[in-house]
């Protein structure tokens, strides 16, 4: 059989004309994450004291988002690992922008005002520190060797103590995951995990003298019994706690939730936002956003395994388990299981900068599973 043949019997009927043909969009990511979206407008309007500027905001971020992740679908896988150590660099020299000329707030410099708003560079680490370290194994064999497992510290240990010197201990400890994921997907033996779980816990001791801050240290000391000072250090965990108790199976109802409206709640529309969904919405409310989690992580693990390369691979795995850590961190802080770091919950709770990191995350992942339909309809 001729080898055009071949083609043209492989080729659907009109499969070039179809819109999957001409842009990079994986269509079961963008449903979840458009339904996500809603969901999460819907939770901000209550958790914001039934006030529209907080959703005007995040609309407004969530389109520049959505179309920013769009345009990076488009380009190719190449271009992203070959560009790698740029945007690494670039990241980095933001971060020492921050430090230099920061607008600080709450006692924390993590910002850099633009005019129109303020740019938090250290949740863009959160993208960039997994992008270079899949650029540079993805080119390696693997598993890695000492040489590049240590190159590979490096780059993810530097932008790591630049953000504890802001200090934001829990962007930190997310970009500190993410490149350490990136690094695991890559083959990284079992000698190297035991070695970092051992070189962790040695270095508590010195983290806790002279790493972490009074507040820091009084937050992991509260999460071990928050009720000693339920008027002080522990109340918003004691308020969170009731918030998610109270709600029961069904939940209270939209915009009727005590603790939320009447401002027992802090930071209701950002870091403690999911206690609001749970007193407003009940355990069913919990749930779905939890299904919904799920799938957009289960389409990360699918576009994982089909990818064509292994930059691919380690990206894609890497970013999807990192938005699963993001889950976690929130829900077990918020839960009173983890200690208060101020992690936002993805996508639902207000934030400009973060929203946009996920989004861009999202547009390499469309990118990556746009991959193998161009090479497929190469044969």
């Amino acid at each position: 059989m001729h080898s055009t043949d071949f083609v043209r019997r492989f080729r659907s009927p009109g499969g070039d004309r179809k819109i999957t043909r001409r842009i990079n969009i994986d269509f079961s990511l963008l449903l979840l994450l458009l339904f996500l979206c809603a969901f999460g407008l819907l939770v901000l309007y209550s958790a914001g004291g039934q006030d529209f500027f907080y959703v005007k905001r995040q609309l407004v971020f969530m389109a520049i988002g959505i179309t920013i992740m769009l345009v990076i679908a488009q380009f190719p896988v190449r271009f992203w690992e070959r560009w790698a150590f740029i945007f690494y660099g670039l990241g980095l020299l933001l971060l020492l922008s921050v430090l230099l000329f920061g607008v600080g707030a709450k006692g924390a410099q993590r910002w850099l005002d633009i005019g129109f708003t303020r740019l938090q560079p250290a949740e863009f680490m959160k993208i960039c520190v997994p992008l270079m370290i899949s650029a540079y194994l993805g080119k390696r064999f693997s598993p890695p060797i000492p040489k590049h497992v240590f190159w590979s510290a490096v780059m993810i240990l530097l932008p790591t103590l630049l953000i504890v010197r802001q200090p934001d201990l829990g962007t930190s400890i997310l970009v500190f995951t993410s490149g350490f994921l990136a690094l695991f997907l890559a083959g990284l033996r079992k000698r190297y995990l035991i070695s970092s779980v051992f070189l962790a816990l040695a270095s508590m001791p010195i983290l806790w003298l002279f790493v972490l801050r009074e507040y820091q240290k009084q937050r992991i000391l509260t999460l071990l019994s928050p009720e000693a000072d339920r008027l002080g250090a522990g109340w918003n965990i004691v308020q969170s706690k009731t918030a998610i108790g109270s709600g029961g199976l069904n939940g209270k109802g939209w915009t009727e939730g005590t603790q939320s409206q009447l401002n027992f709640l802090p930071e209701s529309h950002t870091d403690f936002i999911i206690a609001v969904l749970a007193e407003e919405f009940g355990l069913l409310g919990v749930i779905l956003l939890c299904i919904t989690y799920l799938l957009i992580i289960g389409r990360c693990a699918f576009i994982s395994i089909n990818a064509q390369t292994q930059f691919g691979r380690i990206l894609s795995g890497s970013l999807g388990l990192t938005f699963f850590v993001y889950i976690f961190v929130n829900m077990g802080m918020v839960s009173g299981i983890l200690p208060v770091v101020g992690a936002p919950l993805p996508i639902i709770s207000y934030g400009g900068t973060a929203l946009l990191t996920l989004f861009i995350g999202f547009g390499l992942l469309m990118s990556i599973s746009s991959e193998p339909r161009q090479i497929r309809t190469q044969l």
